[in-house]
């Protein structure tokens, strides 16, 4: 179910979000912004969603073997 809101912004803001967002998305953005910060997660379903992206886990071993180089005194991208 949705409701309706009634929110005031100054006018910077409003003209900013027609700009940006466009008419009839504001709704859709805000919420978007405000969910993470009010509605509860299911931490492990949002891991394991996560987990099956797999440029983005690609992405974080790449990360992860770089920081241990770091950790580990060595030159960055030494080879081992």
């Amino acid at each position: 179910m949705n409701r309706k809101l009634t929110i005031m912004v100054s006018d910077e803001v409003y003209q900013g979000l027609h700009r940006a967002v466009g008419r009839r998305r504001i709704g859709k953005f805000l919420e978007k912004l405000a969910r993470p910060h009010v509605v509860p997660q299911d931490i492990e379903a949002a891991y394991r969603e996560m987990a099956s992206d797999e440029e983005r886990e690609r992405d974080a071993h790449e990360w992860t073997e770089g920081v241990i180089g770091d950790v580990a005194g060595d030159p960055p991208n030494a080879a081992r």
